[in-house]
Order: C-alpha cells, then structure tokens, then sequence
C-alpha cells in the first residue's frame, strides 16, 4: 500500500492511501493506528504531494556501502556511523533544495528511507522489524566541502531543504535486495542494490534503538552507494527506488 500527505485544491493537507490514479482521504494520519478510509477521492493529479511524514528526527547512517566508504577514502567501521538531520531539512517532492550561499561544493546522496510505525527502545533486530511502518525515497544532500573542513558533518548536512523525502511510503516490501539509482538531469550517477549494505535494516534500527527512543514518524536513512557527486543551481535530481517510486527536486 502507498500512503502520502498531500495538499488538496483548498490549501488544506490531508492524509490519504493511493489507489490507481486516485487517492483516497484517511480520517486522520496514517501513522495513527485508528484513521480509516473515508468515501472522499481525488485525482492524483489534483493534489500536491508533500513530505509523507513530519519526523520529530532524522537518524542517518554513513558508509553502509563498502564501495562508497571507499571512494571517499575511509575504512569501514567497526559499529555503523550515525549522525542526524534536523526537521527543517525535511521537504517532499518536487520542492526545491536551496544551494547555501556558503557553499561550494553540494553533493546528492539517494537513499532508501525507513519510516518508523511504533515507540520503540532498544528492541532487538526482530522487534526493529516489526516497529516499521513502510519505506520511501530520499536524498542526503550533503555540503560536501563544509563537511570536510568541519571534519564532522553536522553543518554540512543540516541546511534547510536538504532532506527531500517521498513521494509517498510504501508498505509490505522486502528493503534487503532492492534497487536504487539516482539521476541527475537524466543521467545515471549512482545506482546499487540494498543487498549490498553493510548493516541491513533491522540491524540499523535496532542499533539506533540503543541510543535514542525513535517515535512513529521519525526516519531513518540508511546509506548512499558509491558515485556520490556535485548538483549545480538548476539541475533536476532523482532518487528511484524499486518497488517505491521516484523522488524528484530541483537546485535553487
């Protein structure tokens, strides 16, 4: 099933689960076990898709891929890296990522997004699995030349914008052995299976789990492939995941 949040052609931002072209309302967010399908449609068409969900946090990982630690010259690490995003980085599809005036150098990181369904704290690997509620698309845009003056990534991946996410979430799929690519302008730049991560899913969030409580709605990234690269004002970037969709911005 796909759920989004979306705009309707009154301004008002409704929940709804696609069916076909149409998109059915929820009586409340589908994160809330007690929303229900209401009789209302719309085209898909006629509403703007925004973030699927509004995270309290964003919990990332880097180097989950052994061929993107070693284009950027690290050497794997012993329990996975994680670092975090803070809400005003978080936009949906087709909005535009700011290019900080401060920065030089913006990469694009396509990732697959985890989009956590229940309270969770320190849960083991299968109860990690069971806490999830579905998974979309995102991009870890990265100011890749603060990062490395800084020598941690807090400025460099914390920008407004830079966490699109969408378009919608998907539930019911296998996230160990799926696809996922990211164009820019058209071409190909990166492009992965997740068979290839370094700490699947459940290890990944159950391993967050020790550390921080994670609420429904928040998001875990789980790690860009190697072909990480720069985005220039006016390019169009797309994150497309297998059994998900397509993500797509713009460079503003």
């Amino acid at each position: 099933m796909k759920y989004i949040r979306f705009l309707n052609s009154q301004s008002l931002i409704g929940y709804g689960m696609i069916e076909g072209e149409k998109v059915r309302l929820l009586d409340g967010a589908f994160l809330n076990p007690n929303s229900k399908p209401t009789s209302t449609l719309f085209s898909l068409d006629e509403v703007t898709l925004l973030a699927p969900v509004e995270p309290s946090k964003v919990i990332c990982v880097g180097l989950n891929y052994a061929l993107h630690a070693k284009e950027l010259n690290h050497t794997l690490p012993e329990d996975p890296v994680i670092f975090m995003k803070p809400q005003t980085t978080v936009i949906g599809p087709d909005a535009e990522i700011i290019y900080p005036k401060i920065s030089q150098r913006v990469d694009y990181e396509a990732e697959l997004a985890v989009v956590i369904g229940k309270t969770i704290k320190d849960v083991t690997e299968i109860e990690a699995a069971e806490a999830i509620f579905g998974y979309t698309c995102a991009n870890d845009v990265t100011a890749r030349d603060l990062q490395k003056k800084d020598g941690q990534w807090t400025r460099g991946k914390s920008f407004d914008t830079f966490c699109p996410i969408g378009p919608w979430v998907v539930t019911d799929i296998d996230p160990s052995h799926i696809d996922i690519q990211l164009l820019l302008n058209g071409e190909i730049k990166q492009s992965s299976n997740t068979q290839y991560f370094i700490s699947p899913v459940p290890k990944l969030v159950s391993f967050m789990s020790q550390v921080m409580t994670l609420y429904p709605g928040d998001v875990v990234l789980t790690g860009t492939p190697e072909g990480v690269g720069p985005m220039q004002p006016g390019d169009e970037v797309i994150v497309r995941i297998q059994t998900i969709g397509e993500l797509r911005n713009t460079i503003k």
